[in-house]
């Protein structure tokens, strides 16, 4: 016989052994290689580092290699209508990656590759050839765009005494309006000004213009000595708005000034200009082209603001 105290205790000490069991087997499951923890490896962390920077050195010295090779060989004998394949295609390369590092790197960096460094070596691609790629191209290693206007153009008229602007003076647009108020032609000599700018020099564009009315197309030369030889009286011009002269030359001496006689009596209508700019750059030929609109126009301007 037992008595109900001594099987109680028996009772109360066989569950507190089943509670220490179940939380140590509890906490042989929350350690260790049963959650996928692994213990710390110095050695082989070292190795993984070693690895990772290897594998950045040969992408940089891979990345350089691609862009000297589009720059000095694809470039030059690439039309500047398809230079589209000289960023494409160097970046296209990303996918050789792989195999590059397989193919080079000895086998104990090899077994550290995986997904996440092919994944850094193709931003790493990407950007150090964009970069050296826009250097590459710019002053002072090369030289891929044309001169392009400095700030406005502008037609003035010239009766030997005195040089106007137009009522809407300079302008930056493709259309530029002169009223005569009335008046058939446009009196005096007409002439285009406008200056240049570019990103070495400008001196070396050939720039060619052509004046076309009424299915008539003449070519017009440059004139610089007449911008010279009327510096002042260009500047100190006035609109028949009483507005001052434009400043078309806005960067001084860095800007190259064009002066193109249109012609005497301008006859009222649309005068189309067609500015051609050609630089020999580096590696190929620049090329820029701006089509202006001169409207010639016997109505007063008040009363075209008022039409408005």
């Amino acid at each position: 016989m037992v008595d109900l105290s001594t099987a109680m205790t028996a009772a109360q000490g066989e569950r507190r052994q089943r509670t220490q069991g179940g939380d140590r087997e509890k906490k042989v499951r929350r350690t260790g290689r049963n959650l996928g923890l692994e213990a710390f490896d110095p050695v082989k962390h070292v190795h993984k580092e070693r690895a990772d920077t290897a594998s950045m050195w040969l992408v940089l010295a891979f990345s350089l290699t691609i862009t000297l090779l589009m720059r000095y060989v694809m470039m030059g004998s690439t039309d500047p209508d398809n230079s589209k394949i000289l960023y494409i295609l160097p970046l296209t390369c990303v996918f050789l990656l792989p195999s590059l590092h397989r193919t080079i790197m000895p086998e104990r960096f090899v077994e550290h590759y995986g997904g996440g460094t092919w994944f850094k070596a193709a931003f790493l691609h990407t950007f150090t050839f964009l970069a050296l790629s826009f250097l590459l191209v710019n002053p002072p290693f090369g030289d891929i765009a044309a001169p392009e206007l400095a700030n406005k153009w502008t037609v003035i008229t010239d009766d030997g005494e005195d040089i106007s602007y137009p009522h809407s003076m300079a302008t930056s647009s493709s259309t530029l309006t002169w009223h005569t108020d009335g008046s058939p032609i446009l009196a005096g000599d007409s002439w285009l000004l406008f200056g240049l700018m570019d990103n070495v020099n400008s001196d070396g564009a050939v720039v060619e213009v052509s004046r076309e009315f009424q299915a008539n197309e003449t070519v017009r030369d440059d004139d610089i000595s007449y911008w010279t030889n009327n510096s002042d009286r260009i500047a100190n011009g006035t609109s028949t708005s009483n507005k001052t002269a434009p400043n078309l030359t806005p960067h001084g001496d860095l800007d190259q000034p064009f002066s193109i006689f249109l012609g005497t009596d301008l006859e009222e209508g649309t005068h189309v200009i067609v500015v051609r700019i050609t630089e020999q750059g580096d590696p190929w030929e620049n090329v820029q082209e701006y089509t202006w609109n001169l409207v010639v126009t016997s109505e007063s301007a008040v009363q075209d603001n008022m039409s408005e």
